[in-house]
């Protein structure tokens, strides 16, 4: 599936599709694209890429959100099993070393002025009843 085809969805299907909000994921694809431009010595040489930065983005999500193996994603993307691990790879470095995706660290989440609402649910095993063996 390419952003072409999930460009036009709703706000909560598009969430739904990729597990970001669409704000988020245009913010992900200008740090893409920003980072693409900044490391190019030469714009306007090579061969056009036969993904946007959209659709790497849209790949790396997808796989993330579905645990879908990196041949089927290529399958779907028509690239092979290696260049998904390129993309996934690239796309990553590129998200982790940009501040604005950045979790909050663990010593964040610990401070007292954070409170957190616990709900505890019981669950035990009961039997089942099933039908005896040879109960005709």
């Amino acid at each position: 599936m390419f952003y072409k085809d999930i460009e036009k969805l709703s706000s909560g299907r598009f969430k739904r599709q990729t597990g970001v909000k669409r704000e988020v994921f245009e913010q992900m694809s200008d740090a893409l694209t920003q980072a693409k431009a900044a490391s190019r010595k030469h714009p306007s040489r090579g061969t056009p890429p036969g993904l946007s930065h959209a659709d790497k983005l849209l790949l790396l999500l997808m796989y993330y959100r579905e645990y879908r193996t990196q041949f089927h994603t290529g399958v779907a993307y028509g690239i092979s099993e290696s260049r998904v691990c390129e993309i996934i790879k690239e796309t990553e470095g590129i998200l982790i070393k940009d501040s604005r995706f950045h979790l909050p660290g663990k010593k964040s989440l610990i401070k007292e002025e954070n409170h957190f609402e616990v709900v505890l649910i019981d669950v035990r095993e009961s039997p089942v009843e099933r039908p005896e063996k040879n109960s005709g």
